[in-house]
């Protein structure tokens, strides 16, 4: 069943879900937030041309859609980003001392938040056109 747009959606709300931690200085949910709006938004693109979606990295994600469509490296170089808060965000044993929460930054947060938007807008900008 083809739900490309249940994933954009979800992505969408996943975005605003990193803006409102964000807010409230819940600065490594944001991080994790954004990179979970990142990666729903292309793996839509890739369910609505029927392609596998597999893995959880945003960068490896955009690399297999590149080969069907020409992918901006600043999306590329903002994934690559992305994905260093996929697991480190949410597990105090991926860093060498303290919890997450005392390890992410308001400007790191804001600027997860403007690569993840970038890559949501690219992303829902292609779906009409495939």
């Amino acid at each position: 069943m083809e739900r490309s747009k249940d994933w954009l959606d979800q992505a969408a709300g996943d975005l605003e879900h990193a803006k409102s931690d964000a807010s409230l200085k819940y600065y490594n949910w944001a991080c994790f937030s954004a990179q979970q709006s990142a990666e729903k938004a292309v793996k839509a693109v890739l369910q609505k041309m029927g392609a596998e979606a597999w893995g959880h990295s945003v960068a490896d994600l955009l690399q297999g859609l590149s080969a069907r469509v020409k992918v901006p490296d600043v999306l590329i170089n903002g994934a690559l980003e992305l994905d260093k808060a996929y697991i480190p965000s949410r597990y105090p044993d991926a860093h060498p001392s303290g919890s997450p929460r005392n390890r992410y930054t308001e400007d790191e947060a804001r600027r997860l938040i403007e690569h993840a938007e970038k890559i949501f807008k690219f992303c829902s900008d292609l779906l009409p056109t495939v």
